[in-house]
């Protein structure tokens, strides 16, 4: 590993360790957005937050797991003899669990307030429910991790693992439960593994699937959404809405606690598998899976910004994919709004009305060779006979190429004819 990855990561840690108990501009000691002051014993479980149902108990099983993790995770409820997964691929990434905490009771402000912290190259996660749009500020989330909302009608799960580069948003309502999220301290993969409140089950984020415990097996919804630059969100949707600062928590937004992580050649933290060699383990992909077909394609992120456009046929599936240049990277530079140019992209299907479109980039937007319409980064006719015509969201998401890999690995990497 790299000298500067090395002193990057102790950077990182000693940062993370030492927030995960800093005070909120209240003076109250951070475990959970609502916890109560009174600390814990040492090795016990916090007690639930009023807004949250008690955990289901669990018998004792932690006979089951590693020497390293029993410290941990010894105190919890969760059921260790129900796993998916081998309990060695589990590791703790440094905080405690919601050391980095999720955000329970989301705010949001319009642009004009946003404007005066968020540069317009920002990237931001962007969701959009029955006509409500919320843009989720990577510099906010790469502090929290995970949001719990409610958008459109619809309970929401937000999430970013800054190791993976993966932003993920999830349905959380599963049967007739209502599932709340956290951050449990423990990476399988490098890949952020979420609690759910009300079993204390470990789910894996990249997967969505639910890893240990007394939900293993069950999986959660994945919904459409995309980083784009705040600019591009302001342009999309004017009466979205942007999440606030005002979380509760003292902390530096703006700036990024993994500089230089996303830099080709350095080193994955905490990963501890096989790297696949068929591209540089840091690569930025865009990637797909369709579970129906066990399908999993990845797109070099180097070659859509390259290209602008890629139309593709896979498997039955007619895709476009679009890349717009104007989005920083949240993961190099130590100020995010100075990062790289990595650009924005969307994922849908291109046959609207039974036509099948080729699309092409022309400046700022992407125009079908059959109508002539110009269509926006969000998939939105703007101009031309479609103008108002909505493309339909494929679900997708920019990862590391290692991360990708790792949950993926018989996945094809897609490669221009004429290369």
């Amino acid at each position: 590993m790299h000298r500067h990855t090395v002193l990057t990561f102790a950077w990182l840690l000693m940062t993370l360790l030492l927030t995960a108990c800093t005070p909120t501009s209240g003076g109250v000691t951070e475990a959970t957005e609502s916890e109560t002051a009174v600390a814990a014993p040492a090795g016990t479980a916090p007690e639930p937050t009023a807004n949250t149902q008690t955990a289901t108990a669990q018998p004792t099983t932690t006979n089951l797991l590693p020497d390293r993790l029993a410290s941990n995770v010894g105190s919890w409820a969760t059921d260790w003899s129900n796993s998916a997964i081998d309990l060695d691929e589990l590791f703790a990434g440094g905080p405690p669990r919601d050391g980095i905490p999720p955000l329970d009771d989301p705010q949001f402000v319009p642009f004009n307030e946003a404007d005066e912290w968020l540069a317009d190259n920002e990237p931001v996660i962007s969701l959009l429910i029955n006509g409500d749009a919320r843009a989720y500020p990577l510099q906010i989330l790469t502090w929290h991790e995970i949001v719990n909302d409610e958008v459109g009608g619809e309970v929401v799960t937000v999430t970013f693992c800054p190791l993976c580069n993966s932003a993920i948003v999830f349905n959380r309502h599963l049967g007739d439960t209502v599932y709340d999220f956290g951050t449990s301290g423990l990476l399988r993969n490098s890949d952020l593994v979420m609690w759910d409140r009300q079993t204390e089950s470990l789910w894996q984020q990249f997967t969505g699937e639910a890893i240990v415990g007394e939900l293993t097996g069950s999986q959660l919804e994945f919904l459409p959404s995309a980083i784009i630059s705040y600019a591009d969100f302001k342009e999309a949707y004017t009466l979205g809405q942007v999440l606030s600062r005002e979380t509760g928590f003292n902390r530096a937004y703006g700036t990024n606690p993994y500089a230089g992580y996303d830099t080709i050649g350095s080193n994955p933290f905490l990963f501890t598998g096989d790297l696949d060699g068929r591209l540089p383990a840091m690569a930025r992909v865009v990637t797909l899976y369709f579970a129906d077909e066990a399908l999993a394609l990845a797109y070099p992120l180097e070659l859509l910004a390259e290209q602008g456009v890629i139309n593709d046929s896979q498997a039955g599936h007619e895709l476009v994919l679009f890349h717009r240049p104007g989005t920083a990277s949240a993961l190099g530079n130590r100020t995010i709004a100075e990062g790289e140019d990595v650009g924005a992209t969307n994922v849908f299907a291109r046959e609207l009305d039974g036509q099948l479109l080729t699309f092409s980039r022309e400046g700022d937007l992407f125009v079908d060779a059959e109508t002539g319409s110009s269509w926006n980064i969000v998939g939105l006719a703007v101009a031309g006979p479609l103008a108002g015509r909505q493309l339909t969201p494929i679900v997708h998401a920019d990862h590391f190429w290692f991360s990708w890999a790792a949950f993926r690995p018989d996945t094809i990497i897609y490669q221009d004819a004429d290369s």
